[in-house]
């Protein structure tokens, strides 16, 4: 059975989740945080209180959830050999718990046409056991040779281009080699990022690193760069993922303020840009 776009709208059954300290933790240093960020790497630095990532959102309560249908589920069947990360945005609600109990809900809310692949966009809400809203994250996933029911193509072009100025910060930012050994102990396994004969399979001459890993590292220098490690004030962020990461790559972020509480970004290596159209909001 192929793809199914009657299940744009389709939700998933409102599951439980929950997460730890230990679990905060763990994702800090697999995104490369260390002895510079203790209020994000331990929890018990004298007059330091633990606090999270933003972008921890793309992993919390990994492995948790509750038995329940995923609104992914109802898309069709596809090969998932054929699926790479497209975009991912997440939108806090409030700074995200050290521990909680949660519950989690997705939705299909787009699948678009693009003649020789579909792309799939789902959203998720996260909410604390009593109903507040924590955060919201939105992915789309591109699948290779899905595409030509005659459906909708999407939006394209320019989206979030930075200026033709300098940007007014530029962090640059060094991956360990074995930096995916770590990373992939936050939830995802996928030996694409390990196994060199399975990178092999994928038209790569060894592993390469987690798209959210990449992401997580461009979260760590914009929450520097513009809330100055303040979790409060950081309130969205979204990016394309155009091209993979090696670990052991050097990864340099570029922003530039477009307005009030607001700036693009890009990530790149070298001159090979890795996530565009970016967008992040702060206050």
């Amino acid at each position: 059975m192929p793809l199914n776009p009657d299940a744009v709208g389709a939700t998933g059954d409102v599951r439980t989740i929950s997460w730890n300290s230990k679990d905060a933790l763990l994702y800090a240093v697999g995104i490369g945080a260390g002895s510079a960020d203790l209020a994000f790497t331990t929890e018990n630095t004298s007059g330091v209180d633990q606090v999270v990532f933003p972008t921890f959102a793309v992993v919390a309560g990994s492995g948790t959830a509750s038995p329940g249908k995923s609104a992914m589920g109802e898309i069709g069947t596809f090969n998932w050999a054929m699926l790479v990360h497209g975009s991912q945005a997440v939108t806090l609600h409030r700074p995200i718990p050290v521990d909680a109990n949660a519950t989690t809900q997705d939705k299909v809310v787009a699948m678009y046409d693009k003649g020789k692949a579909a792309v799939v966009v789902t959203e998720s809400e996260v909410k604390t056991a009593d109903g507040e809203p924590l955060f919201t994250t939105r992915s789309s996933v591109f699948i290779r040779g899905e595409g030509g029911w005659g459906g909708d193509r999407g939006p394209s072009g320019p989206q979030n281009e930075p200026p033709a100025s300098a940007p007014d910060h530029e962090i640059t930012m060094q991956t360990s080699p074995d930096q995916a050994f770590v990373y992939r102990l936050s939830g995802d396994r996928n030996p694409l990022h390990t196994d060199p004969s399975f990178a092999a399979l994928g038209g790569f001459d060894r592993p390469i690193l987690h798209g959210l890993c990449t992401y997580g590292f461009t979260g760590r220098a914009l929450l520097k760069a513009l809330c100055d490690d303040d979790v409060s004030r950081f309130h969205h962020i979204e990016g394309r993922f155009s091209s993979p990461v090696m670990p052991g790559d050097a990864l340099t972020v570029r922003i530039w303020r477009t307005s009030a509480g607001e700036a693009v970004f890009t990530t790149s290596v070298g001159d090979k840009a890795v996530i565009d159209q970016g967008l992040v909001r702060f206050s």
